[in-house]
């Protein structure tokens, strides 16, 4: 069925794409910031071709770890098909940051002086599809007695407003750290490997949208998982990246049912709210 007019044109792609339906592993894989895409209706949003490339833009390689993640793991796949300098699905709607007008230093021309219903279409036609989609996989597999790990796969850039990051990756988490912890402790084996705790950022819920909507208020397991970009940019980095984080994701699911955490996975209300 075709869309309405609106923000997006029915030609172009949906504002979430899933693969994995029929997935049997308990792993829920999510990238928020999946492309770099902007809907034709919007132009450039007034910058060059060479800046949506940027990190600013989306989290390069995000998409691709994680599709090798969830081939390996046989886990569901749910991706948001457009760039965040539209509407960032991993910020609360009502947050400034959610319609960027600057990015690190870059000042995004399309997105200065919106009106609300500009706002709303975005809103409307991106993020509430996207989270719709998440809820609603969350909410079958819950209905089904099926136990679910909720990964929120990212990338950061490798030099932030001139300051380069020395580690490699980095696991976030706020209210409930337990897996969020095994999987990081999994990272860490590897020798000469740094990986952050909660580190270049954290995760809060004036920061993050997806982590406590859909993992923390329904009280199951989760984790975000940031990968440096340029680790991740060519073929033979989002190999070893998909490698190593399909084992950590494995080892840390196997500890958590061994009850070495303590963890019960109390499932939270019906909307997950």
């Amino acid at each position: 069925m075709s869309r309405q007019a609106g923000l997006l044109a029915p030609d172009e792609p949906p504002a979430v794409s899933e693969s994995g339906a029929q997935a049997t592993s308990s792993f829920v894989i999510v990238v928020d910031h999946a492309s770099n895409l902007i809907p034709r209706s919007l132009g450039t949003l007034g910058l060059t071709a060479t800046e949506l490339q940027r990190h600013i833009a989306w989290d390069i390689g995000a998409l691709d770890v994680a599709r090798q993640v969830a081939s390996a793991l046989d886990a569901v796949l749910i991706a948001q098909n457009y760039s965040r300098l539209v509407i960032d699905c991993n910020r609360d709607p009502k947050a400034a940051t959610s319609i960027p007008v600057v990015s690190e230093h870059t000042h995004v021309p399309g997105n200065a002086a919106l009106r609300d219903e500009d706002r709303d279409a975005r809103r409307r036609e991106i993020f509430e599809p996207y989270h719709e989609r998440i809820r609603a996989v969350l909410d079958a597999r819950r209905a089904a007695g099926r136990p679910t790990i909720l990964v929120a796969q990212h990338t950061m850039t490798d030099v932030f407003k001139g300051m380069g990051r020395a580690m490699h990756a980095a696991v976030l988490y706020n209210r409930e750290p337990r897996f969020a912890r095994l999987v990081r402790d999994m990272l860490r084996r590897e020798t000469g490997l740094l990986v952050a705790d909660n580190e270049p950022y954290f995760l809060s819920d004036e920061t993050d949208y997806t982590i406590p909507q859909h993992g923390e208020a329904r009280v199951i397991p989760h984790v975000e998982i940031e990968i440096r970009q340029d680790l991740v940019r060519e073929c033979d980095g989002l190999g070893q990246w998909a490698a190593r984080i399909t084992s950590a994701l494995r080892d840390a699911e196997r500890v958590l049912g061994s009850g070495g955490t303590g963890f019960r996975g109390v499932p939270g209300p019906p909307n997950g709210r």
